[in-house]
């Protein structure tokens, strides 16, 4: 599935990527900010593929944090954002991360954005000691790799996972799970961690694996291939399915559940929490009663809803990640703001050390960079339109 964005919108949001995309260089105005340094905050992530919607959510809310830190007048330096698109795959990511370590103007870096990404990335990022702070990243053994420069302002899926479990089977009551995952390591993961709760719940577990469309960006799967997972999952008579993938993906499988006749719940997690799941379902009305549930919330921030529909010209209710990319970006700067002098080992230092009240939650790291505490969120779709119901 490509994406589908409002052309006016698609048209202002390139133009904007464009902009920002310009290199970034320590070059002082001749007026009294000669005396200033740039420094550059990179962001990793999709801008281009299936998964594009994903990213340019995150990437407005990173040009926010800088526009206004920059505004504020009161840095001893300036910002300025140089963009990476890794398209969300691990094979590019390697790329993108060298090309961000060779830039000496850059310090820091909010992403990469997904698991895959991250992990493929973070070796170069590590060996140049460039702090990553990921909105999104969520597998677990990203925390496990020694990564001294690694952040992440969501919990994992070691939390997400048996939270999702807990509310099928606990909240839900729920005795019979069909758990399906897309093959990548993200899907993959969310899934295991549900499947393994759900079953220390005493709820019977079918597990499945259904390949998916490397996230978004390959064309579609075969009609085959998700008519035969549904005529499955009707056959084993669960009462509820999770689906640990990407939103392309599980629009085409909801599309052959619907013909199948399958109707117990599905839940998913938020590699599928966009609304462009519902434009990528058909009949769209077969993504009705969706649950979607991740570690990050809608924002009901006025001030920050506005000035950020004003930048990216979509809607801040919608955009899965942004008001987390928000404060990643301002946890960066500042940690950059904390320092006599700003330095990439100084940044991963001054993080480490970070309480940082932001808009989603108060950003404090564990030493291993998991977010110190977090809640898990759950959505439905409700007449074509996601809606937060509330904590898990």
């Amino acid at each position: 599935m490509k994406l589908r964005l409002n052309k006016t919108v698609a048209a202002v949001a390139s133009s904007a990527l464009l902009l920002m995309a310009v290199p970034a260089v320590g070059m002082a105005s001749a007026s009294g900010a000669a005396s200033k340094p740039t420094y550059v905050i990179g962001y990793e992530g999709p801008l281009s593929g299936g998964n594009q919607q994903l990213g340019l959510n995150m990437v407005f809310s990173v040009q926010l944090a800088i526009n206004q830190a920059n505004a504020s007048g009161k840095l001893k330096f300036k910002l300025r954002l140089a963009t990476y698109d890794d398209q969300g795959d691990p094979t590019i990511s390697p790329t993108q991360a060298q090309s961000a370590v060779h830039n000496k103007s850059l310090v820091a870096i909010v992403g990469p954005a997904f698991s895959g990404a991250t992990a493929a990335a973070e070796p170069f990022y590590s060996a140049a000691h460039i702090a990553t702070v990921s909105p999104s990243a969520t597998r677990v053994s990203l925390a496990t790799n020694g990564w001294n420069n690694f952040f992440r302002v969501v919990a994992d899926d070691g939390v997400q996972g048996p939270a999702d479990a807990n509310y099928l089977t606990k909240t839900k009551s729920f005795k019979s799970v069909y758990v399906v995952d897309d093959g990548t390591s993200y899907g993959a993961g969310l899934a295991q961690a549900v499947a393994l709760q759900a079953k220390a719940n005493g709820a019977t577990v079918t597990s499945a694996t259904v390949p998916g469309t490397s996230q978004c960006q390959n064309g579609t799967a075969s009609a085959t291939e998700y008519s035969a997972a549904a005529t499955q999952a009707v056959a084993s008579k669960a009462s509820a399915l999770f689906y640990g993938g990407y939103y392309c993906d599980l629009g085409l499988f909801l599309g052959a559940l619907s013909s199948a006749g399958y109707s117990g719940t599905v839940m998913s997690g938020d590699g599928a929490l966009s609304p462009a799941l519902i434009q990528g379902t058909t009949p769209a009305a077969a993504a009705n009663g969706v649950l979607l549930t991740c570690a990050c919330a809608t924002s009901t921030n006025t001030k920050f809803n506005k000035a950020y529909a004003a930048l990216s010209h979509f809607s801040a209710a919608n955009a899965t990640y942004a008001p987390e990319s928000y404060d990643a970006a301002n946890a960066i700067i500042n940690a950059m703001k904390s320092l006599k002098k700003v330095t990439r080992a100084g940044i991963v230092s001054a993080l480490h050390k970070l309480a940082y009240k932001g808009m989603t939650k108060v950003v404090k790291f564990q030493k291993n960079g998991n977010i110190a505490g977090a809640a898990i969120f759950v959505n439905q779709v409700k007449s074509g339109t996601i809606v937060q119901l509330g904590l898990e």
